[in-house]
């Protein structure tokens, strides 16, 4: 048994945040309907990097677990076959522009008469109101304008986005909640409703701690590097080969570092006794504290600084990250095999269900791989498919 089996999900999402939720939900158990347009699919599946029979890694990555339909909506018949497929859903996910989903057949306002129990979720750039709804949603973009961009990097330095594309993959995690939270609700209301996220609320969610210092201090919160904004020794540090981390930021931690470094007078300066001392002399304690870690390696910091207790790690490249010993230890790697190519790895199931585990049990379809088998679920026989067919409703 899976947590989400007898859930049926529509996915009529493109490129990264939509699919990325449906994905989450069809790693639970969800028997998830990617719904793709006969003209080229999903856009992703275009991007690099590319793969053989119309696929790319970008594709694969994130619509593992999926049944594979190609309908094209542009035509009459074609939303027609989508809203009896409707009828036999529990979720729609689109990441339309507000208004596209409309022309389409797809808003809610149209599929809730259909299905009154369907939860219709919609990730856009910005939402389904406001002054900039109608904008498109980018990753780039939303990073910019919710504030992101402008505290990430060194202190003295440009702007700088997060390396993943965090607002496209924190909408598809909102997304899956609001989900998650509106399927229950169903179970004491009995109907569905709209889960309305995007990009650019996903990015000033995540500015917990730089909202904090700016509603409570009035300071407009700055890039801080590898630094963390309340607390300090929290960020990395020199060693004789590279850098390593260090979280030594609370009262019991911060002598004992000290100690361990061979600096305990630092713990006795009076412009590092409290934490806020730290902060309001940051630049002058991180150089003080690298005169001594420049010294040794990373590995014997990381030895001693696990023998007291204090938290510190390597600052490893993604494939080290994706070999380390951990990584494998939580099957955060897995292989699935692809009829088309074959022996792929793939990230695993971020979170682990004691009774009703996630799993990996299909690779990414091809374009309109399972059409025939899913219409037929929902009563299309086989007359009326080749007439979809034959007015080029189906792919």
């Amino acid at each position: 048994m899976t947590a989400l089996s007898g859930i049926r999900v529509i996915d009529a999402s493109h490129v990264l945040a939509g699919p990325y939720c449906a994905m989450l939900l069809a790693d639970m158990g969800a028997d998830v309907v990617k719904l793709e347009s006969p003209q080229g699919g999903d856009h992703s599946r275009h991007m690099a990097p590319k793969l053989p029979e119309g696929f790319s890694g970008a594709f694969v990555a994130v619509n593992r677990n999926k049944r594979g339909v190609a309908i094209d909506l542009k035509t009459e018949s074609g939303r027609n076959t989508m809203h009896r497929l409707v009828g036999s859903a529990d979720v729609l996910i689109e990441n339309y522009r507000p208004g596209v989903a409309a022309r389409l057949g797809m808003d809610y306002s149209t599929l809730r008469t259909i299905n009154p129990r369907l939860v219709h979720c919609s990730i856009s750039g910005f939402g389904q109101t406001g002054p900039y709804a109608s904008r498109g949603g980018f990753d780039l973009i939303a990073q910019g304008m919710s504030g992101l961009m402008s505290v990430t990097g060194e202190p003295d330095g440009g702007p700088v986005k997060c390396g993943p594309p965090i607002t496209d993959l924190g909408a598809g995690l909102f997304a899956t909640y609001g989900i998650l939270s509106a399927l229950t609700a169903r179970e004491r209301t009995g109907e569905g409703q709209q889960v309305d996220t995007s990009l650019f609320e996903a990015g000033l969610a995540l500015e917990v701690w730089e909202a904090v210092e700016h509603f409570h201090t009035g300071r407009t919160p700055a890039p801080t590097g590898s630094g963390h904004r309340l607390g300090a020794p929290y960020q990395a540090f020199r060693c004789a080969d590279g850098y390593f981390t260090v979280g030594a930021d609370s009262p019991r931690h911060w002598p004992a570092f000290c100690e361990l470094i061979g600096a305990a007078e630092l713990a006795e300066d009076p412009r590092f006794a409290t934490n806020d001392d730290r902060l309001e002399n940051l630049a002058d304690l991180v150089r003080q504290i690298e005169e001594k870690t420049a010294r040794q390696p990373r590995e014997y910091w990381l030895t001693r600084l696990e023998e007291v207790g204090i938290p510190a790690g390597p600052i490893n490249t993604v494939p080290e990250a994706l070999e380390d010993p951990q990584t494998r230890a939580r099957d955060m790697v897995q292989e699935v095999t692809s009829p088309t190519l074959g022996s792929l790895r793939a990230l695993g199931p971020p979170v682990k269900l004691s009774a009703t585990p996630a799993s990996i049990r299909t690779a990414a379809p091809r374009l309109g791989e399972h059409t025939a088998e899913v219409l037929s679920e929902i009563g299309v026989t086989e007359q009326e498919f080749a007439t979809l067919k034959e007015q080029g409703a189906l792919g």
